[in-house]
């Protein structure tokens, strides 16, 4: 189920990114409908994301750094929502009122940033604890002390 909302998601977001690439380019510039759509997009990729790595840990509780990742996940989508519509909020440079909604240079690159907390959340999310690779060696039966 998660998987599914990952795809969903993902092609939500390449429509409201990219909506060329679906033959359903109505404007030359970035506006407020498509923004909505690539957040709705980006939403829906962290619920699924989120109920992926959750399921990863099947039974187990999740270590403090899962906790944590999951909270820099919504942390990550809240700052996108307020960089992709600091415009609306009027926070932007472009205020709604006096002018059209635009997605600029500095948008895009708050978007990314969230982004990138949203991957970083989402990688502190894996059961690293339960991989063997990560467990300490055991000493061999009879050699108590350290060399």
């Amino acid at each position: 189920m998660g998987l599914t909302f990952v795809v969903a998601g993902f092609l939500i977001l390449m429509v409201g990114v990219r909506p060329e690439i679906f033959q359903l380019d109505r404007s030359p510039v970035l506006g407020y409908v498509q923004i909505a759509v690539m957040l709705a997009g980006l939403a829906i990729l962290c619920v699924g994301g989120y109920i992926c790595l959750s399921g990863l840990w099947k039974g187990h509780s999740p270590s403090i750094a899962a906790e944590l990742g999951m909270r820099i996940i919504s942390t990550g989508y809240i700052i996108a929502v307020f960089a992709g519509l600091a415009d609306i909020f009027g926070l932007g440079s472009h205020p709604y009122p006096e002018f059209v909604p635009y997605f600029g240079e500095w948008q895009a690159r708050g978007v990314q940033i969230a982004e990138g907390f949203i991957a970083m959340g989402m990688l502190m999310m894996l059961p690293y604890s339960r991989h063997p690779f990560f467990h300490s060696r055991q000493a061999p039966p009879g050699d108590d002390h350290p060399d």
